[in-house]
């Protein structure tokens, strides 16, 4: 038996079967790359999902985590620590939130939007507001509450029934002006739909949804959980609009590849939870706070939020010339970017960039998502070309 035939069978045997057969079993990372255990380096363009905002290995990173962890790891929500107030302010100042903003903390995106789902629940005075609205094709998490959010029936079917109370509209301003009326609470979106295929919203989307929740006193809600911590150029999503939501979900890149998620608020929405209607033992500690503050602190230090305007653009541009059959073209923001493909071979892909040193994933059949970390440069986007070219020209001649 191989040493790949070995950590396979132990895959195989003992972790839950919730996901499929990793693709490699890797072993260090450093900057943009990692190496598996045979050896084998990656120009990682995936930086965990959109998480790995620094890269691996960060010197930041990697002082934040031994110097918390040597001082204060936990202490439970019962007390109050530097880096957690520190964070609070931090994240609502990049928001813009203002005076009233405020911040809450878990452990993942799925906690922020569970978090986000019961504040639209308490958003119903008088007990009219029932309703709770989402895209078709949006994603928010899986526990039972976000993946009730999620418009995706596939993810749905096997664990209904679902918390109640949840419509799922198409991402146009029709639907909007048709759907949200004095019984929604809440309207949940993506300002880009990572999971869907790097999907944006219709120009003047946001602008509209912002308008009509106001009107009509529902909560306007943006699930920045992939888009957040300047991936798409500016320090959140929303901002590319010019509005000013009720309150965001944040995640992924904010931790750098520490756990956390969090619940920022605005105005109003500030005031609906009180003493003890939601919590965590772990969310806020003060180890997963010292990270994201410093996380946060490095990426404004280095001016990554326009680096990742810069290098977008560039990718963006280098997909658009490539000689290849197979590419529709690009889409998305910033560091988070769709690759369109004229065939349903985005599967097949991936496991040839693998093959050619090169982690990108499939949105779906048709589309390749690529999210690399922030601090990438000139040499990584002509590397990122490169590499992709060969997994292109490898799927193209088995066609």
């Amino acid at each position: 038996m191989t040493d790949l035939d070995g950590w396979r069978a132990r895959v195989d045997r003992r972790i839950m079967r919730s996901l499929g057969m990793p693709l490699a079993k890797l072993e260090r990372g450093l900057g943009a790359r990692v190496w598996d255990d045979e050896g084998n380096e990656y120009l990682d363009f995936l930086a965990g999902i959109a998480v790995n905002s620094l890269g691996h290995a960060h010197p930041v990173f990697v002082d934040a985590v031994t110097t918390q962890a040597a001082r204060l790891a936990h202490v439970s929500n019962y007390f109050m620590t530097e880096p957690a107030l520190e964070l609070a302010e931090r994240i609502t100042r990049l928001a813009g939130a203002g005076d009233e903003g405020r911040a809450w903390f878990g452990n993942s995106g799925a906690e922020a939007n569970e978090a986000a789902f019961k504040l639209a629940r308490l958003n119903n005075s008088g007990g009219a507001r029932t309703r709770v609205l989402a895209l078709v094709d949006a994603f928010h998490g899986r526990t039972m509450g976000s993946l009730a959010l999620t418009g995706k029936p596939h993810m749905r079917e096997a664990f209904e029934p679902l918390p109640g109370g949840v419509e799922h509209i198409d991402a146009t301003i029709e639907a909007l002006e048709a759907s949200v009326d004095d019984g929604v609470a809440a309207l949940f979106v993506e300002p880009i739909q990572g999971e869907a295929g790097v999907v944006e919203l219709p120009d003047g989307f946001l602008v509209a949804a912002r308008a009509l929740t106001h009107k009509h006193g529902a909560l306007l809600v943006v699930d920045e959980i992939q888009t957040g911590a300047g991936r798409t150029g500016d320090w959140f999503a929303f901002q590319h609009a010019g509005i000013t939501p009720d309150a965001i979900t944040v995640a992924k890149g904010i931790g750098g590849g520490f756990p956390i998620g969090g619940l920022v608020t605005f105005g109003h929405a500030s005031s609906l939870y009180t003493k003890g209607q939601h919590g965590s033992t772990f969310g806020g500690n003060p180890l997963a706070t010292a990270v994201a503050n410093a996380v946060l602190g490095e990426i404004e230090r280095a001016g990554l939020v326009e680096n990742a305007a810069l290098r977008g653009r560039q990718i963006r541009a280098r997909v658009e010339e490539l000689d290849s059959p197979l590419v529709a073209g690009a889409r998305g923001r910033g560091l988070l970017i769709g690759i369109g493909l004229t065939e349903p071979v985005a599967g097949a892909l991936v496991d040839e960039a693998i093959r050619a040193g090169l982690i990108v994933n499939a949105a779906n059949d048709s589309t390749i998502r690529i999210a690399p970390p922030l601090i990438i440069d000139d040499a990584d986007v002509d590397e990122f070309a490169e590499r992709f070219t060969r997994a292109l020209d490898a799927v193209a001649a088995r066609m």
